[in-house]
């Protein structure tokens, strides 16, 4: 028995101290145990690591494949659609006249600018000396269709109203002529028009005019003596006939006195009809002298008048000096409300109508103002390598002037009437292209396609993550997006989601994009 009690015995001993190396050695057993838990522990993390990293070849393709992808959606919108162009253009006058006198000099020398009293710039009114050449004036009335033939006492027509109106305007009545005839009153009015400006107006026919109403003023003259002097005679004799009265004639008929000789034996009817004739000599010679005078007095050269729209008009161009001789053009005058001259292109020609909305933009200093299209050109302008004026656009020397433009001329009318600040100004014009009118459904143009069967549709994205097709009918469109019409109650509404595109990504379905 004491053998085998004496391990126990050691052990208990070591493990009360008794003797120094037994302490160590159970310090040293319970080392190892904890260096083998660690190491098992990471043999088992590493065990697992390896298995992420080695894959089957199934888990491998699976893992290869791209991830489902998600669409695009955005909601059906219910608003008016409008459509507009942003284009630039020139503010200029509603007119733009060149003046460009005719004729020469009176004493037949080269015409010249005899007088410059306004400079580029200046303000213009009616009645207003412009410029003066060869001592000659030119003034400027008011009308809008240009003077083409030189009007004269006795001329009629619609070109003869305009200048009477005009002339009307700044308080030179015309009465009593009939409106469009140049009578009596139209030429004291126009006499009246030159004595303000500080000339004489020029006679029709000069001295020779004058001279053709002298002759007929003799001529009246003469024949009222001639009527005078058969009067006269004939008076005289019928008082010389005595009582012939019911006397017999050397025939043994009897007559009246008319036809009875006088005392002397003379007949009275020849000096009746002297007296007659004189009378008609002397209302053939009236008429004349009427005539003459009608045809005579101041008159009108189409080269001392030009007809502006409006007033106040202002001096735009001065390309001649004082003293210089006249070589086409001496001025150019801007009249009438300014208005934008725009070119569109080929493309967007088709957009634009008259009547459209539009709005005016100074980038000078960010004024704005509304305007409404007036005309667009049916042919197209091409760039011009001269500044000369042509139909519907600007003159030459004229501010801001688009001499090489390239488009269909586009006049846009502002909305109420512009400071004269804006003239020559290049500003940027946007004009509404389209609009519906009123509130429609629209949707974005990527959102709508053509099916295999030629129809027009949208696909809508129910909440359930299902798509349907909607057949639907296009109408406007406009900043990206475009007017659809479903055919089909009940087929599309407002709110509603439609696929604009397909993300290849892990979004969720019906993610909107």
């Amino acid at each position: 028995m004491q053998n085998d009690e004496q391990p126990f015995v050691d052990a208990a001993e070591a493990a009360h101290g008794n003797g120094g190396n037994g302490g160590d050695g159970v310090r040293i057993r319970r080392r190892s145990l904890a260096l083998i838990a660690v190491g098992a522990v990471a043999l088992t993390g590493a065990g697992f690591g390896a298995s992420l990293l080695i894959k089957s070849p199934a888990q491998a393709a699976a893992d290869s494949r791209p991830p489902a992808p998600s669409v695009i959606t955005t909601l059906v919108e219910y608003r008016a659609l409008t459509s507009s162009m942003v284009l630039r253009g020139t503010v200029v006058a509603g007119q733009s006249v060149e003046i460009t006198p005719g004729g020469g000099a009176a004493d037949g020398g080269s015409p010249t600018v005899s007088k410059l009293p306004l400079k580029a710039g200046d303000e213009v009114r009616a009645g207003r000396l412009l410029v003066e050449i060869s001592g000659r004036p030119v003034i400027a009335l008011q009308g809008t269709v240009p003077l083409y033939r030189d009007l004269k006492p006795g001329a009629q027509g619609s070109d003869v109203a305009q200048l009477q109106d005009a002339l009307q305007r700044l308080g030179h009545s015309t009465s009593p002529d009939n409106r469009g005839r140049f009578g009596e009153g139209t030429k004291a009015a126009v006499t009246k028009l030159y004595d303000a400006a500080g000339y004489e107006p020029v006679q029709v026919g000069g001295a020779e005019g004058s001279a053709a109403v002298t002759t007929a003023e003799t001529q009246v003259t003469s024949a009222e003596r001639e009527l005078d002097d058969a009067k006269e005679a004939f008076e005289t004799a019928e008082a010389s006939s005595g009582s012939g009265t019911g006397s017999t004639s050397s025939t043994g008929s009897t007559t009246g006195t008319a036809a009875e000789a006088d005392g002397d034996g003379r007949d009275l009817e020849p000096l009746r009809k002297a007296v007659n004739r004189a009378r008609e000599d002397l209302a053939t010679a009236r008429e004349g002298l009427a005539a003459a005078k009608a045809a005579s007095g101041p008159m009108v050269p189409s080269g001392e008048v030009t007809f502006l729209e409006s007033f106040p008009a202002r001096v735009q161009d001065l390309p001649v000096r004082l003293g210089g001789k006249v070589q086409g053009t001496v001025m150019t005058v801007a009249a009438g409300p300014l208005v934008v001259h725009a070119y569109v292109p080929d493309h967007q020609k088709g957009l634009i109508r008259p009547d459209q909305k539009a709005e005016l933009l100074s980038e000078a200093d960010g004024a704005t103002a509304n305007a409404s299209v007036r005309s667009i050109a049916t042919t197209r302008t091409t760039p011009r390598t001269d500044a000369g004026a042509q139909d519907g656009q600007p003159a030459a020397g004229q501010a801001g002037g688009q001499a090489d433009a390239d488009g269909y001329l586009m006049v846009v009318t502002p909305g109420r009437p512009l400071e004269a600040e804006w003239t020559g100004q290049n500003v940027r014009l946007t004009v509404l292209a389209a609009t519906t009118g009123g509130k429609v459904l629209v949707v974005p143009v990527s959102a709508v396609s053509a099916g295999a069967d030629g129809a027009t549709v949208v696909t809508v994205l129910e909440d359930d993550g299902k798509q349907r097709r909607v057949r639907v009918k296009p109408g406007t469109t406009g900043d990206g997006h475009v007017e659809v019409t479903p055919l089909g109650s009940g087929a599309l509404r407002e709110g509603a989601r439609v696929v604009t595109g397909v993300r290849a990504d892990d979004a969720a379905p019906g993610g909107t994009g």
